[in-house]
């Protein structure tokens, strides 16, 4: 914890350019204005509000080959702003998703000339997160809530 937040340490994951715009425009609905590949296809938008209007074919989604893709543009308040689908995998839009944000995380960080960074995810619930480009490694930050607690038993002696 830092402070009233969960900072968790994730290797980072940078992209390099990819050549599936084409795929990304008819998966999402929209035509990113650049394509990058890395664990997760990433689309990038000019735009908030283009990430927020995305209305995806998660069938084309799925197909794209990836766990997921990542929707992103810069943000009105802050740095920037995405969304993950991931429907091969069960998850049609994930609320919050870390392991997006270690590729969200460097490539915002060389585009703004900044390592630390205020992310949101514009997904129905919204994740608020603090970033901070560490080089090789990647820190995500935010409110955590303890939901639950309990004990796990290992067999007896």
């Amino acid at each position: 914890f830092e402070g009233e937040r969960l900072v968790l340490d994730f290797p980072a994951r940078p992209a390099a350019a990819s050549d599936q715009a084409d795929a990304l425009a008819d998966a999402l609905g929209s035509a990113p204005a650049e394509a990058w590949v890395a664990d997760y296809h990433m689309a990038v938008f000019p735009t908030e509000a283009a990430v927020a209007a995305l209305a995806p074919a998660m069938d084309r989604v799925a197909a794209m080959g990836r766990t997921g893709v990542i929707a992103t543009a810069p943000g009105d308040d802050v740095d920037f702003v995405s969304r993950f689908f991931a429907p091969a995998v069960g998850i049609p839009e994930d609320p919050v998703t870390g392991s997006a944000h270690c590729t969200l995380i460097p490539y915002w960080a060389e585009r703004l000339g900044k390592t630390e960074l205020r992310g949101r995810q514009i997904s129905a619930r919204v994740g608020e997160l603090a970033c901070t480009h560490r080089g090789d490694r990647v820190g995500i930050g935010g409110r955590a809530v303890i939901y639950l607690e309990g004990a796990i038993a290992g067999p007896p002696d």
